[in-house]
């Protein structure tokens, strides 16, 4: 087991490629193919589908940890697997609309449901994010990464223009023209680099990435969790909706929590200088 989890909370992926596990409200998911730099694979995809489906519904989380094993968190497409079968499309040089149409699918059950999902995620990158795994650390809410993280787009240098929403999530987070220089010259982007942009929260020293991951992910999941839920809700409609419908949602999930139990934990603890601890619900 990748010392990103232990033994007793791991949950069965189907596939030695997916690491997951449930501790403490704290759920982990480990790309696990660190020969290849945890390079995407159908087997690893189809399990992260089916592993956020289960999280997202599961009462005992209160947020998600998203990393790879070794040194790299998730090298993207695997292009050695791309050149062993003639190119990402093989060697037809017409598109298959099957596999169109399989692929947006699967896009939305990974990285879509990543970028919504109802807790607060936090991105882990020990090494470098490249291409499509770059996309699946842009949909984490928070990014955390050392002085050996690494980003690159990567697809400029493949001939490929992009997937798994890297190119949107990019703009989100650095507006539109660094996100079209990042994009057309995949450039490898250095981890003091990543912090000044904003795509990364913390740079930490390697050898706390994981404390320091652990620490911020139970501070999440022992927090207020509708209210956080609430606050993630709203940060998502903030890139969608004008403010006049932002606000009419935001004053309704406001109101929801102002009549929940970790609301009046929390003012009591507030009235009284001290810290709140709230029941771990919704």
């Amino acid at each position: 087991m990748d010392s990103w989890l232990d033994d007793g909370d791991a949950l069965d992926t189907g596939t030695d490629d997916l690491l997951a596990g449930v501790a403490d409200g704290v759920a982990t998911i480990v790309f696990n193919r660190p020969d290849r730099r945890n390079a995407l694979s159908d087997e690893m995809l189809a399990a992260l589908a089916r592993v956020l489906e289960r999280l997202e519904t599961a009462d005992d989380v209160g947020a998600l940890v998203i990393t790879g094993s070794g040194p790299a968190f998730c090298a993207g497409g695997d292009v050695k697997g791309f050149s062993a079968r003639g190119g990402e499309g093989g060697t037809s040089a017409q598109v298959d609309p099957a596999g169109v149409a399989a692929q947006r699918e699967l896009q939305r059950a990974t990285v879509g449901r990543l970028h919504a999902f109802a807790r607060p995620v936090i991105a882990a990158l020990p090494g470098a994010a490249a291409g499509a795994g770059l996309g699946f650390a842009l949909a984490a809410d928070l990014r955390i990464g050392s002085p050996r993280t690494v980003i690159t787009t990567a697809f400029a240098r493949v001939g490929l223009s992009g997937d798994y929403g890297t190119a949107w999530l990019l703009r989100q987070l650095v507006g539109p023209a660094r996100a079209a220089e990042l994009m057309f010259l995949s450039d490898r982007v250095d981890a003091d680099t990543c912090l000044r942009l904003g795509l990364l929260n913390w740079l930490v020293p390697e050898a706390e990435l994981r404390p320091r991951t652990a620490a911020l992910a139970s501070r999440l999941a022992r927090g207020p969790r509708l209210a956080l839920r609430s606050m993630k809700h709203n940060l998502l409609l903030a890139g969608q909706a004008g403010l006049g419908e932002a606000m009419d949602v935001e004053v309704a999930l406001h109101k929801e929590c102002g009549v929940t139990d970790d609301h009046r934990v929390a003012v009591a603890a507030f009235v009284e200088k001290r810290e709140a601890r709230f029941g771990g619900g919704a």
